[in-house]
């Protein structure tokens, strides 16, 4: 098992270092978070569980934009998300959130396992998993600065614009949601 993890989190890492396509980039984001999820479930199965569960609604934020928005590619993200700066706003947060950068949902559950990889003297594989999703966040910050960055000119006409954003409610209502669920989920930590 340590040994699929060390791998799982070298070749997510390695692999998603160039990619352009979205569903590559996602593929090998998801090999890495296996490599968490089993660390996860070699310890303790609630952790693994509440691992899977943020990362099932981060990754089904991310989804749903890159569907209603039909992105495939990183050239394609760049243009069609300076048409909606809050859905462009909520997606860089949901892939800061997949990253696991603290102050989001995401960085509890890699938390919680690097904190029992510790107790149980799991040093050198709690380094090899932290040190991947460094290389794997760097390319979530690739996708993320770019898209933050480029504009485009291409716009739509007011009226499409207003359709469009008036399909998004769901999505904004979802994603401010899952997103801002960390601070009740500290408190709930906290309690104990």
């Amino acid at each position: 098992m340590i040994t699929i993890i060390i791998f799982c989190a070298i070749i997510s890492g390695i692999m998603g270092m160039n990619q352009t396509n979205i569903r590559k980039i996602l593929a090998f984001s998801s090999i890495n978070h296996l490599s968490w999820m089993i660390s996860s479930m070699l310890f303790f199965e609630t952790i693994w569980m509440f691992y899977f569960f943020t990362y099932m609604i981060i990754t089904f934020n991310i989804i749903i934009i890159l569907k209603k928005l039909n992105i495939f590619h990183l050239n394609q993200l760049f243009s069609s998300l300076n048409n909606f700066p809050m859905i462009k706003f909520l997606f860089t947060l949901n892939f800061m959130s997949l990253g696991g950068l603290p102050p989001f949902l995401g960085f509890m559950p890699k938390w919680l396992t690097i904190q029992m990889m510790i107790k149980m003297n799991m040093f050198f594989i709690s380094f090899m998993i932290i040190l991947m999703t460094l290389i794997t966040l760097f390319f979530y910050m690739r996708i993320m600065t770019l898209s933050m960055i480029m504009s485009t000119n291409i716009k739509l006409p007011n009226m499409e614009i207003y359709q469009y954003t008036k399909n998004f409610n769901y999505i904004y209502m979802i994603n401010v949601i899952t997103l801002m669920s960390l601070l009740f989920i500290t408190i709930l930590f906290n309690l104990n």
